[in-house]
């Protein structure tokens, strides 16, 4: 393997970790903006008011898109362990 192909592979591991990891985000960020929100409106500045939905939201979230997660992570590795397997046969 030359630097581009290793480059390559770097690359396709940093879009595999956005993939993954950009939709929990996205709920745990959404869910905060709301709960922020409704917080400056109604000034109650509890901390599990933030908290306990965050978790819920974000474990509904894992447990919904887990599939989706799982297909990825397993099709990514499968061409990883396939490109470590050709090494040799160049």
């Amino acid at each position: 393997m030359n630097f581009d192909e290793n480059i390559n592979m770097l690359s396709m591991a940093f879009y595999q970790v956005l993939l993954i990891s950009g939709p929990i985000l996205a709920l745990a960020l959404g869910i905060g903006l709301f709960i922020g929100i409704i917080q400056a409106a109604t000034s109650i500045n509890e901390m599990t008011l933030s908290f306990v939905p965050k978790v819920i939201v974000v474990m509904l979230g894992i447990g919904l898109l887990g599939n989706f997660f799982m297909v990825g992570l397993v099709d990514y590795f499968n061409f990883i362990f396939d490109q470590v397997a050709g090494i040799g046969e160049n």
